[in-house]
């Protein structure tokens, strides 16, 4: 997927950067074939490379630092790796190991990280020609994964490096207000003005009281950062927006809102959640509202000329602020 954001290498940097990794003998022949990109995904580009010994790893760099992002972007790869740490002390869930990781920018502008190639399918990919009940089954086991990694508990809400706060209505409406300054600063048409979305948010904002517990969140964990084979899920890949926050906010949790993301019931079995009380379906209509204001104006950001993303993205906007009780724009 093609965005302003991908950070893409010359071959020979990328020689380079194998050979501060895995050492100068690991870095392949002059030749084609020992590099490819790997597509999918909207934010990082990522490499696959054969070294020399035949072994197949992956590189994913961050954007170049002259592009600018989102508020909650930045920093992104920091994230990550933080969260690939805590995720393997701290659960059973199978996240890629990182084999290396160089935040010097003496070899390109960004920040990267090398991990062994998973030789697995991308459950996003593949759904459409899974049977129903093989895609239920996947989805069951990332509920259940999901849960496990929601059991991780932090010190305070706000990002896994800290500062973080005592309130997670303190946190959330930061996060909310950084997602309207964004598009505000770029002048993203939203098919609604700000300071009636800001109504909306303030007028539901006491549900989010209800949370009290800080818990690890991945937030990004959709289909396409699965990765799976033989029935089992081989891999969970892309953890640079997790934070500690409460755990209804995830990606499994949006269908139950927006209909538009497909069906939620697999996955909330796994997991282990019954229906939503009405608080809780308040609150997830916010972070419903959330998600849908970055889909929105991140494609301002990435420099999407196709504006399928946009137009669908708003059309998600325009239904809840609907379900919030508001009709016109």
């Amino acid at each position: 997927m093609e965005s302003i954001t991908k950070n893409r290498q010359s071959p020979q940097t990328l020689k380079a950067m194998v050979a501060r990794a895995y050492g100068p003998d690991q870095v392949p022949a002059d030749g084609d074939g020992w590099v490819s990109e790997l597509g999918h995904g909207w934010f990082n580009v990522a490499y696959r490379i054969r070294l020399r010994d035949g072994s197949n790893v992956v590189v994913k760099i961050a954007p170049p630092a002259g592009v600018e992002v989102m508020t909650y972007e930045r920093g992104a790869m920091a994230v990550e790796l933080a969260a690939l740490r805590l995720i393997r002390e701290q659960t059973t869930v199978p996240v890629p190991t990182v084999d290396f990781a160089d935040s010097s920018h003496e070899l390109c502008d960004a920040d990267y990280f090398f991990m062994p190639y998973i030789d697995a399918d991308n459950l996003g990919i593949v759904k459409e020609n899974l049977t129903p009940t093989c895609l239920g089954t996947y989805q069951e086991a990332l509920g259940a994964a999901n849960r496990e990694l929601n059991s991780i508990r932090g010190r305070a809400f706000g990002p896994l490096a800290g500062p973080g706060e005592p309130s997670w209505r303190v946190v959330f409406t930061g996060m909310f207000e950084d997602v309207l300054g964004d598009g505000e600063r770029r002048q993203v048409d939203l098919g609604w003005d700000y300071d009636v979305v800001r109504e909306v948010f303030a007028d539901n904002a006491g549900s989010l009281e209800e949370v009290v517990e800080p818990r690890y969140v991945e937030w990004d964990l959709w289909d396409s950062n699965v990765m799976v084979r033989d029935g089992k899920i081989i891999s969970i890949i892309d953890h640079e927006r997790a934070f500690y926050g409460d755990p209804l906010i995830e990606a499994g949790f949006v269908p139950t809102q927006l209909a538009a993301f497909g069906d939620a019931t697999a996955f909330m079995r796994g997991y282990g959640q019954g229906k939503l009380t009405e608080t809780e379906q308040v609150r997830r209509r916010l972070y419903c509202m959330h998600l849908a204001l970055i889909m929105v104006i991140e494609t301002v950001y990435r420099g999407h000329t196709d504006s399928g993303q946009y137009d669908w993205a708003r059309e998600q906007v325009a239904e809840l602020m609907g379900r919030f009780g508001h009709r016109s724009r």
